[in-house]
């Protein structure tokens, strides 16, 4: 294996705002800012690697946001980017309303401060009880021992092991020693949290109530949360917004359920994708079309398309769907004899329901 150096340019220009950026201020600044960051390493040889090749990307205040992508897509330096472990070569990364590519060596361990981090597995102190292991990070930031105790007790609470402050690691099971780890990146007041892969190394059941806790702390923080994962479901249960990160890259980006409705999205299929139709469900000559719906509470949408769809000589030949935050997502494939397939998708679109024809 080649061993490498990182490269880093600190002479970039002030990004300023973005091109689509609001001047008169009616949108909220972002909680995270990326500026054409790219990530360059050379190797030893001399050949040099972009791990990231002019990302952008901003992430809203309050906003669950999940980043997914293969192995090897850059994930793993966007992260080391985002908490300044590595400067980018060249562009900007902004926190909290802080260039963090502008800061010095001291001002950027205060602002490190301000992100909590949690990962895959908790990597707790193993001669430490739970109680000490959250308040480690306040230690280490000079909080004195009295003030450290009631941070200590709330984030407990917060997390639901008010009775386990005295456990020892090998006294948890793997969800407790994860809440732990979100209790202890909790712990110093950060205004970001940074999850990555958070649940990977969980069963189902757990994985469930990890992302539930996350979401009630954002809820009650007030936090700004980035989840770093692979896991399709994690964004369908807990994401408000997704980007898909491909060789250093974001290809796609967007609110999640804007995401789900655009039918010629990769991304879009990878979430809730797109349902399995039998040979036998498909006459001859018929066609099949792929229809995306969307309905929230008190909205019969499913209904709706169902009678449209009998208006148009079609059946319904096999369905999913995916809760997405307050509304029903809807995966359909319908059937219809081929003459009538151009006028059925005209009439689907009109009625404002995305359709495409399963090629």
């Amino acid at each position: 294996m080649e061993e490498y150096v990182s490269t880093s340019d600190q002479s970039a220009a002030d990004p300023g705002r973005s091109e689509d950026g609001d001047a008169s201020g009616s949108q909220p600044e972002p909680m995270i800012s990326l500026r054409d960051v790219h990530k360059v390493y050379r190797l030893r040889s001399g050949k040099e690697v972009r791990a990231l090749d002019g990302l952008s990307l901003d992430v809203a205040p309050g906003s669950i946001h999940g980043i997914v992508g293969t192995s090897g897509a850059g994930k793993s330096t966007l992260v080391r980017c985002l908490t300044s472990l590595e400067r980018p070569t060249s562009g900007h990364v902004s926190v909290d309303g802080q260039d963090m590519t502008a800061l010095s060596s001291g001002q950027l361990r205060e602002a490190r401060r301000r992100i909590g981090m949690v990962f895959q597995h908790a990597n707790l102190l193993d001669q430490r009880t739970t109680a000490q292991n959250i308040a480690y990070p306040l230690a280490l930031a000079g909080v004195p021992g009295g003030q450290r105790r009631p941070i200590v007790e709330r984030m407990l609470d917060l997390v639901g092991l008010a009775d386990r402050g005295a456990s020892y690691p090998s006294q948890l099971s793997g969800g407790q020693k994860q809440r732990v780890g979100i209790a202890r990146a909790l712990a110093d007041d950060p205004a970001v949290l940074l999850c990555d892969e958070p649940t990977s190394a969980l069963d189902p059941e757990t994985t469930r109530s990890i992302l539930d806790l996350i979401k009630n702390v954002r809820d009650t923080l007030g936090l700004t949360v980035i989840i770093i994962t692979h896991e399709m479901s994690v964004v369908r249960q807990v994401c408000d917004s997704v980007s898909l990160l491909e060789a250093g890259r974001i290809v796609e980006s967007g609110r999640l359920e804007d995401i789900v409705l655009d039918v010629g999205s990769r991304l879009s299929r990878e979430i809730v994708p797109l349902p399995k139709v039998p040979e036998a469900a498909v006459a001859h000559g018929e066609s099949v079309i792929d229809v995306s719906i969307t309905a929230h509470p008190g909205q019969p949408a499913a209904v709706a398309l169902m009678s449209m769809v009998a208006e148009l000589g079609g059946d319904i030949a096999a369905g999913v769907f995916e809760t997405i935050g307050q509304a029903q997502i809807g995966r359909l494939a319908v059937t219809v004899p081929g003459s009538d397939t151009e006028q059925a998708v005209s009439t689907l679109r009109q009625a404002g329901i995305a359709a495409e024809v399963r090629s």
